[in-house]
């Protein structure tokens, strides 16, 4: 990689850190109440007065967010409907570190990790690939795919079976050094790729622009399911944890978008 290119990647990285509170609804709706709370204009107090009740309304609805997850997720695999593997490639984002008691502290992503260690005893999987450091623009003691090794080991999984890529912090970045891994290990052949269901299609279309060929794909923490079944609360009960819900979908768009027109995809 080229220095220019280089410096290049970093500002992207710093700055889409920074602008990443923009996709969450939370602060629209924030933004569109103070404008309404302050300006002087008429007009523009009530529309976005309006403006902000509606997206209160929309954005937290849990029926209206499943439905638009369901377009973008990917369906489910069971496990018994996988085949053998040679190498699963686990994808970081699953954790934060607490460093004041030394160890780390699950998310909702946990799920990769999760199946991954149950696919490894059902022997459907030879070998785990760990990748990603952390994603933070400050360093908080998070070396996710080293520290999660550790973990593993303490919980029976042979070192020589596990294999991690220690530099990445994004998803492209991820593909790229899960593919020099790769390389290295000629006899891995058939790999299988886990990530969150919402995080799939990004992750996917980057390891193909990588160079995977031979990959299947694993979806975990999946938000929707194959079929239906909202309970009623859900249709008409305002959902304050389904913001954030948004700000991740809404991430993935953007994340897609912004990936495609770098050229990552």
């Amino acid at each position: 990689m080229s220095e220019t290119s280089f410096i290049f990647d970093c500002m992207f990285f710093i700055l889409s850190k920074i602008l990443e509170f923009l996709t969450h609804p939370f602060y629209w709706i924030v933004i569109l109440f103070l404008i309404s709370w302050f300006t002087k204009r008429e007009r523009l107090k009530k529309w976005t007065f309006r403006t902000g009740i509606g997206f209160l309304v929309f954005f937290t609805n849990t029926v209206l967010f499943c439905e638009f997850a369901r377009l973008w997720e990917p369906d489910g695999k069971k496990m018994e409907e996988l085949e053998h593997y040679d190498v699963a490639i686990v994808l970081g984002g699953m954790a934060e570190y607490d460093s004041s008691l030394d160890r780390l502290s699950m998310r909702r992503g946990s799920d990769r990790i999760w199946q991954a260690i149950h696919l490894y005893h059902l022997g459907k999987v030879d070998k785990l690939l760990l990748s990603g450091a952390n994603g933070d623009l400050i360093d908080k003691g998070l070396q996710e795919a080293v520290q999660f090794k550790e973990v593993l080991i303490d919980n029976g999984i042979p070192a020589c079976d596990i294999l991690v890529d220690s530099v990445s912090k994004n998803t492209y970045e991820n593909a790229v050094e899960s593919k020099k891994i790769i390389d290295q290990f000629p006899e891995l052949q058939r790999i299988l790729l886990i990530t969150s269901a919402l995080h799939m299609n990004r992750a996917e279309a980057c390891f193909i622009k990588a160079g995977f060929e031979n990959m299947t794909t694993f979806t975990t923490d999946h938000y929707t399911g194959r079929e239906r079944g909202y309970r009623f609360d859900q249709w008409l009960i305002p959902n304050e944890s389904v913001l954030s819900d948004w700000s991740k979908l809404i991430h993935e768009w953007l994340g897609y978008l912004t990936y495609s027109i770098m050229g990552y995809l």
